[in-house]
């Protein structure tokens, strides 16, 4: 029997260790791997613009499919320990980073928990650098809360948003 898919993100503007952002989006997947997550697809690098600050550099963002015996509060652990390997320190919220990995989606079923698990990714719906990468490899997939297709999820939300991330065709790795 098969189980539902469980979905992360993956984003970065800044370099690590000298890597581009589209270098450490692959090696934090190489990472997962390496630590027994199964890596079942990832959708293409999408480029999207820095928010709040759009003067800052433009993000690379990603999202994979997993598969793992993990629970969620375990596999969110699993996520922030890799961040952190990267290099990245979390002093500002929605400052520039080295490497962001959300769990947007665990196999379908709300988790929550008291140090900060909240699962689905509560702005998942909202952000474009999520939904259109998400769409390239689950266009079947639903919100979970919700039921709402993610084709109407990406046709709500703000045209500009949409516009300014796009599929990046040439990916350096």
């Amino acid at each position: 029997m098969k189980t539902s898919p469980i979905y992360i993100a993956l984003g970065a503007n800044l370099p690590s260790a000298g890597r581009s952002p589209a270098r450490t989006l692959a090696l934090a997947l190489d990472a997962l791997s390496a630590r027994g997550i199964t890596v079942v697809t990832r959708s293409s690098d999408w480029h999207s613009p820095a928010w709040p600050d759009p003067s800052a550099p433009a993000y690379v963002n990603a999202v994979a499919e997993v598969e793992t015996d993990l629970a969620p509060r375990a596999l969110l652990d699993l996520l922030h320990e890799i961040e952190a390997e990267f290099g990245r320190v979390r002093h500002i919220r929605w400052e520039s980073r080295v490497l962001d990995l959300d769990l947007l989606d665990f196999r379908g079923g709300p988790h929550s928990d008291e140090a900060g698990l909240e699962v689905p990714h509560p702005r998942m719906a909202g952000r474009a650098f999520v939904m259109l990468p998400l769409a390239e490899i689950a266009p079947h997939w639903r919100q979970p809360e919700t039921g709402r297709a993610i084709a109407d999820l990406i046709t709500a939300l703000p045209p500009a948003d949409v516009t300014a991330t796009r599929k990046l065709h040439t990916i350096l790795r």
